[in-house]
């Protein structure tokens, strides 16, 4: 009878790569993590922002053209 490692056959998985990649040592997986977290910080932070902007069109304090300026005497 054969092993379940035998029977999956010699191409691996995604997720077989991924460890054989990145997790497989320890400094290698932490520095993947930490700029996991700051790249997916930085779409999140840009896509929210571009979300609050569409929703907010005409609303915003840059959309009114009569605020900041002084009244003519």
């Amino acid at each position: 009878m054969a092993s379940p490692a035998a029977a999956r056959g010699n191409g691996g998985g995604v997720l077989e790569g991924l460890y054989k990649v990145v997790m497989r040592r320890t400094p290698v997986y932490v520095t993947f993590v930490i700029v996991g977290a700051f790249v997916g910080e930085r779409v999140v932070d840009y896509g929210v922002h571009k979300l609050w902007e569409h929703n907010n069109i005409g609303k915003r304090y840059e959309d009114i053209p009569v605020l900041g300026q002084r009244q003519s005497e």
